[in-house]
C-alpha cells in the first residue's frame, strides 16, 4: 500500500518547536526526594520560623538558622539526617517580628571549625561546630537584629548587615580579634539591606541594597574590604534585590524580591557582571526571591522564591517555588513547588542535593 505524504503547515511546525524550546526537558528530572523532620516542627503554636541555610561541602553538613528551636540545626547531607541543634536555647528565637528575632544570617568558617550567626539585639555569635557552644559574642552596636553576612578569608573579615536599624548599616568584624573594625552607614536606604557576597577574584564584597532614594529599584554596592568603602554602585530597575550570589565567570545572580512584585513590577531575576555591573540576562520566569545559592556541582543557580505568583505579577496567586537557572547559559530551567514562606535555600555540591525549609520540615530536592 502506498502511503500519502503528510502535509503539515509551516506555522504549526514553528509553534511546536517554540513550545518545545520553552519547556525545558531537565525540568522533568527534578523532584522532592526526601523530607527531613525536625524537633518541634511544626510547633504546637504558630508556624516554623527560620532564616538562612548554609552548606559546608567539606564535611557534608547543612546548617539552618532555626528560630523555633532557638539554635542552629545540623543536618548530615549524605544521609539526610537531623543530627542536633547547636547552641539550642542561646538565640532569641521568634519574637513575632523578624526584625527582633534570631538566629538570622549564618555561615561556616571551616578552617576555624566555627559558625558565625546574626542574632537579635545586634549580636553576632560564634559557635563551635564540634561542641555546639557559643565561644564569642560580638555587638555591632545597633538596636535590632544583625542579619545576613559574608566572609572574606583573605582579609579575615565578616561583613554583616543591621538591616532593620534606622538607618541600616554594615559592620566589618575581624575573625582574628572578634571585634568590629569598621562600619558603613546607609542613610539613603529605604528598605533595609539584604544578602552580601565576597568575590575571591578581586577581593571585593558585593552588597544587595533593595532600594535607596536615588535607586528605588535597588542597587548592588561594590565594597573594598581594605578601605571599607563603597567603590561602585550598580543600579537596577524594578528589582529590589534580596538574594545575591556569585556564580562562574564573576557573574552575580540577583534574586529580585517580592517587594518589587508588590510594587507592581514583573517577576524577574537578573544576572550581572561583577566586574562592571553590566546586566547579562533578565529572566522573567522566576522572581519574588529571598535567599539564592550557586551550586558548582551542577553549575546551577537555585532561588527560594517564596513570593512568586501564578502570573508573575501583582494580584496573581502566591505560588512559592524553588527556581532553577543554568549558570552556563543564563537560562531558566524549572520552577518546583515548595511551601508557604519557603525563603531559604542551600546546596551540597558533593551530591547536588538542594535544601529548602518548608512548614513541616526541610524539603530535599534532587535530580
Amino acid at each position: 500500500m502506498k502511503l500519502k505524504a503528510l502535509f503539515v503547515p509551516a506555522a504549526l511546525i514553528i509553534l511546536a518547536l517554540s513550545t518545545m524550546a520553552f519547556t525545558p526537558v531537565l525540568a522533568q528530572q527534578y523532584q522532592q526526594s526526601a523530607k527531613i523532620s525536625l524537633p518541634n516542627v511544626p510547633p504546637q503554636k504558630g508556624s516554623f520560623s527560620y532564616d538562612i541555610g548554609w552548606v559546608d561541602p567539606g564535611t557534608h553538613r547543612y546548617y539552618l538558622a532555626d528560630r523555633t528551636n532557638k539554635g542552629i540545626d545540623l543536618i548530615d547531607t549524605t544521609s539526610n539526617t537531623y543530627l542536633t541543634t547547636l547552641a539550642k536555647g542561646n538565640f532569641e528565637g521568634f519574637t513575632g517580628s523578624p526584625d527582633t528575632s534570631g538566629p538570622d544570617g549564618i555561615l561556616a568558617v571551616p578552617a576555624d571549625h566555627q559558625l558565625w550567626a546574626g542574632d537579635a539585639h545586634s549580636l553576632v555569635k560564634v559557635v563551635d561546630v564540634s561542641s555546639g557552644a557559643i565561644v564569642a559574642t560580638v555587638s555591632t552596636g545597633g538596636s535590632n537584629r544583625a542579619d545576613e553576612l559574608a566572609y572574606d578569608p583573605q582579609d579575615h573579615l565578616i561583613l554583616i548587615a543591621n538591616d532593620a536599624d534606622d538607618p541600616p548599616f554594615l559592620s566589618f568584624i575581624s575573625t582574628t580579634s572578634r571585634k568590629v573594625v569598621g562600619k558603613i552607614p546607609y542613610p539613603n536606604a529605604t528598605n533595609g539591606l539584604e544578602q552580601p557576597v565576597w568575590d575571591p577574584a578581586n577581593d571585593m564584597f558585593y552588597q544587595s541594597v533593595p532600594a535607596t532614594k536615588a535607586n528605588p529599584g535597588g542597587e548592588i554596592d561594590k565594597i573594598d574590604p581594605k578601605t571599607m568603602k563603597v567603590v561602585a554602585i550598580y543600579a537596577v530597575t524594578d528589582c529590589q534585590p534580596a538574594g545575591l550570589v556569585l556564580g562562574p565567570s564573576e557573574h552575580l545572580l540577583l534574586g529580585c524580591s517580592g517587594d518589587a512584585i508588590a510594587a507592581g513590577a514583573r517577576a524577574q531575576t537578573i544576572i550581572m557582571d561583577a566586574v562592571d555591573g553590566y546586566i547579562l540576562a533578565t529572566l522573567t520566569q522566576i522572581g519574588g526571591s529571598d535567599q539564592v545559592a550557586y551550586n558548582p556541582g551542577d553549575n546551577r543557580f537555585y532561588l527560594a522564591a517564596r513570593l512568586m505568583t501564578s502570573t508573575g505579577m501583582k494580584g496573581g496567586a502566591t505560588t512559592p517555588v524553588l527556581g532553577v537557572i543554568d549558570a552556563g547559559t543564563n537560562e531558566w530551567v524549572a520552577n518546583l513547588t515548595t511551601g508557604a514562606g519557603a525563603h531559604s535555600v542551600a546546596v551540597d555540591p558533593g551530591n547536588n542535593r538542594v535544601y529548602v525549609p518548608i512548614p513541616s520540615g526541610i524539603a530535599v530536592f534532587s535530580r
